[in-house]
């Protein structure tokens, strides 16, 4: 049996993951001296107040190392193969923990067998993935096969999201200073996404609503360009408007209800109130990686 792993920065809903038999590995957010365990938040609640974290930031840390053994070690007793597809190398120690892990499992199992996949992205560019190896797996295919279906998925995806302001990417070190205060001065919204594993400005336009419109277009034309195959609605804050755009906007444009889903507080609180699509195509999209994702196999 192949048993795929995540961690929680997938944004995957947990009714999906149990369909899906996708084991999570959680990260922590800790905030005011409270330490919340991602996969177990009530998202909503915590994005509640979250222009009052500006000026204090949320800090947040990888899966434990007793977690990680823990899941590997099961999953090696049972006799299962494991693949493992995790938030971006450069955004987190989580894929480095766990390929430590897996080499020490695998001393006292050697019959132990795994790929663990730097997904090079978060959120449901990573979410894509994992569902694509779960489709691969349930149909019968090998390891092996199930890694490809993931590597396939990550370079069919993109991620594009916009933030209401620069002020939470200031706060977090993300930008200068200067930048942030004269981008919001012209009032600047940047799109953003996630290019060879780290954040990066895919388009400036002028107003959040602009880069909303923005956005659209992308996704517009790469469907035309490369298909479709999945879409999900992310949110940082306040639920209302995303779900207020996905079914005026982006539900007509696809024809059918998409999910839309709060993003992983650990990317959103550096991020701040936001929204953006995370959507697979059919094909590759040009260009996608400038180096391939790293993979590390038994």
């Amino acid at each position: 049996m192949i048993r795929i792993i995540t961690d929680s920065t997938s944004s995957l809903p947990k009714d999906l993951r149990e369909k899906l038999d996708i084991h999570l590995l959680n990260l922590v957010v800790n905030r005011g001296g409270v330490s919340y365990v991602e996969g177990e938040m009530d998202l909503d609640a915590f994005y509640a107040d979250i222009y009052d974290m500006a000026d204090d930031i949320p800090t947040s840390s990888q899966p434990s190392a007793l977690s990680v053994e823990a899941a590997l070690e099961e999953a090696a007793q049972a006799g299962d193969e494991v693949l493992g597809i995790f938030i971006s190398g450069r955004m987190s120690g989580t894929f480095e923990g766990v390929v430590r892990a897996a080499r020490e499992t695998a001393k006292c199992h050697p019959d132990f067998k795994y790929a663990l996949i730097d997904s090079m992205t978060n959120c449901m560019e990573l979410g894509w993935a994992v569902v694509a190896a779960c489709e691969a797996r349930d149909a019968g295919g090998s390891l092996e096969e199930c890694a490809e279906a993931a590597t396939r998925a990550m370079s069919s995806s993109r991620f594009i999201f916009a933030p209401e302001s620069l002020k939470f990417l200031e706060k977090g070190g993300r930008i200068g200073k200067a930048s942030a205060l004269l981008g919001n001065m012209l009032n600047i919204s940047p799109i953003l996404t996630v290019k060879n594993g780290e954040a990066a400005t895919f388009s400036k336009v002028r107003t959040q609503k602009k880069a909303l419109a923005k956005m659209v277009d992308v996704f517009k034309r790469d469907v035309e360009n490369y298909g479709l195959r999945n879409v999900a609605v992310h949110y940082i804050g306040s639920c209302v408007p995303a779900f207020e755009w996905a079914r005026d906007v982006i539900d007509p444009l696809v024809g059918k209800t998409v999910m839309v889903l709060p993003a992983s507080p650990v990317i959103g609180v550096h991020v701040g109130p936001a929204m953006g699509l995370a959507y697979e195509c059919a094909a590759p999209i040009e260009s996608k990686f400038v180096t391939a994702p790293e993979i590390v196999a038994s």
